[in-house]
């Protein structure tokens, strides 16, 4: 290599390092690994994460930055956290629990950054294509690992056939949110009369339901599902095109009933463990979570303003803990399977105001018609329900999924409002 070439290749570096636009894109670049990374690795997202933070601070325009944060999209993520490191003062668990507790919240410090981002960035769909991608070869192995089981990261997790990594809850939220956001592309490609296109993205829509429904699904997205599609339907179908929908999903869901007797066993699990549980106290998953709702319940009523405090949730199950041939009441643990009730314990009624006005100002924040609007608001309605029966704003996996969603989503909306339509756009 010539002297003049190895000046040239400096020079060049050099000018990439004092580019902000060259900046902007390594942080795309990170977002998108980040995406792809999270259906197959929690160290890899995190990993990808950090960079692309730190690719953010050589260019960042802290004033333009910190006065974004004023909106109530941005301040309230901010506010949660803010309220669980300040609910450390009055709990009574240790030091090390409160800490722990923090950090699950932590992680909704980085929406404000996203969103203010993808506001300037042009790139957004390209994180929304790379989860998609991801998932679809995610799908491709659950059903290697489902004829060879042997092939799976995670011999010892339950219902682990057709889990090649993480679990079934986390795969079966994963395929559910692919499934249904692409009904959007779907209908808008019908439309515009681009069959072929539309053809395919429905056969990977409905290669994510088949593999729910033979191989491993969740109760949570059994429930969630429908609730999904309904609003769908409701924002961007005409009421015929529903009830054609609707009766050709009833048909589809009892043949599913019919030929597939892993959802038949997951169904009848709901009625099943609630009477081991109601009868003889027998800690099965639906029991265990009537328990932790009811006790919760009652932490909650003993102090209602601001709740016991960060990281007390665990403290006070087993001061509830109780013997006896009930062996559901004797379960000790710190998250109660409810995001409302998990904020409540240790917050009270201040952490809920701030939760449910969090969830309401980015579900107003998505009221577009166009892709952009319909995956923030997809993955917002998704978390509010789940969350029903989990802690999922706060658990890694399906907290980084809303926090990746609304982030990207959001500063594509912000962006396509502050710019206005393309011509293209326009005359759609």
């Amino acid at each position: 290599m010539t002297e003049l070439t190895r000046e040239s290749m400096w020079g060049t570096t050099l000018r990439r390092l004092r580019s902000p636009a060259a900046w902007s894109e390594t942080v795309d670049l990170f977002a998108i690994l980040t995406a792809a990374s999270l259906p197959w690795s929690t160290s890899l997202a995190a990993i990808f994460n950090v960079l692309m933070l730190v690719c953010m601070v050589p260019f960042l325009d802290v004033r333009d930055f910190l006065q974004s944060l004023k909106r109530p999209i941005c301040a309230l993520p901010i506010a949660l956290f803010l309220l669980a490191l300040v609910g450390t003062l009055w709990s009574g668990a240790s030091w090390g629990a409160r800490f722990y507790a923090v950090n699950p919240t932590a992680k909704l410090l980085v929406l404000p950054i996203l969103i203010y981002h993808f506001e300037r960035s042009s790139r957004g769909h390209l994180v929304f294509i790379a989860f998609l991608v991801s998932c679809a070869l995610l799908s491709v192995m659950s059903w290697l690992v489902f004829f060879h089981p042997a092939l799976t990261l995670k011999p010892d997790e339950p219902n682990s056939r057709g889990i090649f990594v993480k679990n079934y809850i986390d795969q079966s939220q994963e395929f559910t949110l692919c499934a249904v956001a692409l009904a959007f592309p779907i209908v808008k490609l019908l439309q515009q009369r681009r069959v072929w296109l539309a053809a395919l993205l429905g056969a990977i829509a409905l290669s994510f339901f088949v593999n729910m429904a033979v191989v491993v699904i969740s109760r949570t997205a059994l429930v969630t599902v429908p609730i999904m599609l309904a609003v769908f339907g409701l924002l961007h179908l005409k009421w015929r095109s529903v009830l054609i929908i609707f009766a050709a999903l009833a048909a589809l869901a009892a043949l599913a009933w019919q030929t597939s007797s892993k959802l038949h066993t997951t169904i009848e699990t709901f009625s099943v463990q609630y009477e081991l549980y109601k009868d003889k106290g027998i800690p099965t998953s639906i029991g265990l979570r009537l328990e932790f709702w009811r006790k919760s319940l009652g932490f909650f009523a003993e102090a209602p303003l601001v709740g016991h405090g960060t990281g007390s949730t665990r403290g006070l199950f087993e001061q509830a803990a109780t013997g006896g041939p009930y062996k559901a009441s004797s379960e000790v643990i710190g998250n109660p399977h409810n995001q409302t009730l998990n904020v409540a314990v240790q917050w009270g009624v201040v952490g809920i105001i701030i939760l449910y006005a969090m969830w309401a100002v980015h579900l107003l924040l998505f009221r577009g018609d166009d892709l952009a609007n319909w995956i923030g608001l997809l993955v917002v309605v998704q978390n509010v329900f789940t969350s029903l029966f989990n802690s999922h704003l706060f658990d890694f996996h399906e907290g980084w999924m809303y926090v990746l969603g609304v982030g990207v989503a959001g500063g594509m909306v912000l962006n396509s409002r502050r710019n206005g339509p393309s011509p293209g756009e326009a005359r759609s």
